[in-house]
C-alpha cells in the first residue's frame, strides 16, 4: 500500500534546480534572466490516469516505477486536484464489491476542472452489456450525492456515456473569465492554475503587438481564445478533429468573432502557404487577407519539423510554448539565426519531476 505524499518543504529547492538547469541550457541564446512561475505545491493535477490491479477480492489503483517497472499501489494521490483526491478511494470502495463493474476493469482515468466538475472513464477488457449500464447508473447516482460527476464506459469499439463526455472549465485570465470545453481522451493542460499563468504571460506579451495572429497546434483554442482580444484577427490550425470541435464550441461560448480554426496539420498549412498544395478545408478562408506579424506555436514534445520552423521565421514576432527543453533548444538554434530572444519563462506544470514547460518570445533581428 502506498500514499503518494508530497513534502512541500522541498518545492522551492526543486523549482530552483529546474531554473538553474534551464538557465544554463539556454544561456547560449543570450537568456540572462528567466521569468519563473511556480505551481501549487500539491493538488495541482486536474487529470490523472491509473491502471487497476486485482488481487483476489482486493482492487486498487496502481502506478509503475518508471525505472524499475515495479507496481506501486496508490491509496491516496496528493498531486491530484482535491476533487480527484477525495473521489479516488470512494470510487474504489464502490467498485471493489461490485462484480459487474469491476470484472475486466483495467484502467480508470480522471478529468476534473477548477469549476468543480469531474469525469470518470472506466476502461474494460470486455463488452459492456445492459447489466453494466444499470450498475454504472447506480454508481453515478451514489457518487452524485457528493460529486458533480459523469461516467464513461469504454471497451473495444464501445463508448457508453452516463452524462457528457466533456467538462466545462472556467479560467480567470487577467481578470476575465474564459470558458473552455475539455473533452475526455483529448489533450488538455493538466495543471489548470499554471495554465492561467501561462495564458496571462502570453497575453501580456501580445498587448504590445499589432495586426493578426497565426497559431499552429492550437488544440481546443487554449491560447487563441485568451489572446483574441489583443489582435484584430486570429487564424489557428489543429489536426485533431475532437480538439477543433471543442475550439469551435469555445469560440461560440465566449462570444468571440475574430478567431478562425482550420483542421490542418502544421505541415499541411506550411504547404498551403507556400502554394505547394491546395486544400478544400481552406475553402472560404482567404489567407492573403490576413496580416499576421505574430505567430504562436505550441508543438508536441517532438518540436517543429524543419519546414514549419522555416515558416515560423517569416513572422516578425514568435511566441514559442514548449513542453520539451531539448527540442526547444534544437528549434531555437535555427530561429535565432533570424530572431533574438526577448523573454524566456518557465512554468512548473509538473512539480517534483524533470519536466518543465517553457515560453519564449522572439522578435526579428
Amino acid at each position: 500500500m502506498a500514499i503518494i505524499e508530497i513534502d512541500e518543504t522541498t518545492y522551492d529547492s526543486q523549482l530552483s534546480e529546474k531554473e538553474i538547469r534551464i538557465q544554463k541550457q539556454f544561456e547560449q541564446f543570450g537568456v540572462k534572466k528567466l521569468e519563473v512561475f511556480n505551481s501549487e505545491p500539491k493538488h495541482y493535477r486536474q487529470r490523472a490516469e491509473f491502471r487497476v490491479w486485482h488481487e483476489g477480492d482486493d482492487l486498487f489503483h496502481i502506478m509503475f516505477n518508471q525505472e524499475t517497472k515495479e507496481k506501486i499501489r496508490v491509496e491516496h494521490f496528493e498531486p491530484a486536484a482535491p476533487i480527484i483526491y477525495d473521489l479516488m478511494p470512494k470510487l474504489i470502495s464502490l467498485l471493489q464489491f461490485n462484480e459487474i463493474l469491476r470484472r475486466k476493469l483495467f484502467q480508470i482515468d480522471y478529468l476534473s476542472t477548477l469549476s468543480g466538475e469531474v469525469l470518470i472513464s472506466l476502461l474494460y477488457h470486455k463488452p459492456l452489456e445492459d447489466e453494466w449500464l444499470v450498475a454504472a447508473e447506480e454508481l453515478k447516482a451514489t457518487l452524485s450525492k457528493e460529486f458533480n460527476v459523469d461516467i464513461i464506459g469504454r471497451a473495444r469499439k464501445q463508448k457508453i456515456l452516463l452524462g457528457n463526455d466533456y467538462l466545462v472549465e472556467k479560467l480567470n485570465v487577467a481578470g476575465k473569465e474564459i470558458t473552455y470545453q475539455q473533452v475526455e481522451n483529448s489533450f488538455t493542460q493538466p495543471n489548470a492554475k499554471l495554465n492561467q499563468k501561462m495564458l496571462e504571460w502570453a497575453l501580456d506579451i501580445s498587448q504590445n503587438l499589432e495586426n493578426d495572429l497565426l497559431e499552429l497546434y492550437c488544440g481546443n483554442g487554449n491560447f487563441s481564445i485568451a489572446l483574441a482580444s489583443a489582435f484584430d484577427r486570429v487564424l489557428a490550425t489543429e489536426i485533431s478533429k475532437s480538439s477543433v470541435k471543442s475550439a469551435q464550441f469555445n469560440i461560440a461560448e465566449n462570444n468571440i468573432d475574430n478567431v478562425d480554426i482550420i483542421r490542418m496539420s502544421s505541415e499541411e498549412f506550411t504547404q498551403a502557404l507556400n502554394g505547394e498544395q491546395e486544400f478544400t478545408r481552406l475553402n472560404g478562408i482567404d489567407l492573403k487577407s490576413y496580416n499576421c506579424q505574430t505567430i504562436l506555436v505550441d508543438p508536441p514534445r517532438a518540436g517543429m519539423d524543419e519546414k514549419t520552423t522555416t515558416l515560423t521565421q517569416n513572422y516578425d514576432n514568435i511566441i514559442y510554448i514548449s513542453c520539451n527543453p531539448d527540442t526547444l533548444e534544437r528549434d531555437l538554434k535555427q530561429l535565432t539565426t533570424t530572431h533574438k530572444v526577448e523573454r524566456f519563462a518557465i512554468f512548473d506544470q509538473f512539480p517534483y519531476t524533470h519536466h518543465i514547460e517553457s515560453g519564449v518570445f522572439l522578435t526579428r533581428k
